[in-house]
């Protein structure tokens, strides 16, 4: 079981506005790499709103010495060339997140291959009143140390993932995602 995780904060509801990335890497099953990066959003979106610092902390004077996300960009865009399906809970955010970011910087990514274990999980776990990440890291007993910051929120969807395979009896990315798709179409139709 071979992917990468990603989370993102941002610091305003514009998806551009990245102030944190998040990032696992998982690799025959087990966790190779993970970490994490502050950054000062991209220009034109650097406005911290009030809501946003409220739920991750990340204000204006946390990233002020930080690099822009910009400079982030060589670093994060070869950590999602690895060749590693992309996954994040909540991928529809994520990765709208990744295209508007970068686009703000006049760049572009293709993540042609990315998963959502949020998504995942409410096609496997359907007795669970709620999908969002806690919740589902509660139901598997995983340890989620800082809701809210960006690598232990994509430690945390690592290691849903690995359970949502095993769960799924999946040995990898692809048979998770394939066994979720035939669920889905038998419960829905």
């Amino acid at each position: 079981m071979n992917f990468t995780t990603i989370d993102f904060e941002t610091a305003n509801p514009n998806y551009a506005s990245v102030c944190a990335i998040g990032w696992t890497t998982v690799r025959d099953g087990r966790i190779e790499q993970q970490g994490s990066w502050l950054c000062r959003p991209p220009a034109g979106h650097r406005q911290f709103n009030s809501r946003n610092v409220q739920i991750h902390g990340i204000s204006a004077a946390t990233v002020a010495a930080e690099p822009t996300f910009e400079d982030r960009i060589p670093d994060l865009l070869a950590l999602l060339s690895n060749g590693l399906p992309v996954i994040a809970h909540n991928a529809k955010f994520d990765m709208n997140v990744l295209r508007q970011a970068l686009a703000a910087c006049s760049r572009s990514h293709d993540v042609a291959t990315h998963y959502c274990t949020m998504e995942w999980s409410r096609i496997l776990l359907p007795e669970l009143p709620k999908h969002r990440l806690p919740n589902v890291c509660e139901h598997y007993d995983i340890k989620l140390d800082n809701h809210h910051e960006a690598g232990s929120d994509a430690l945390a969807a690592a290691k849903i993932a690995l359970c949502l395979a095993e769960t799924a009896e999946a040995a990898t990315i692809a048979e998770l995602d394939a066994t979720a798709t035939r669920r889905r179409y038998r419960r829905y139709g």
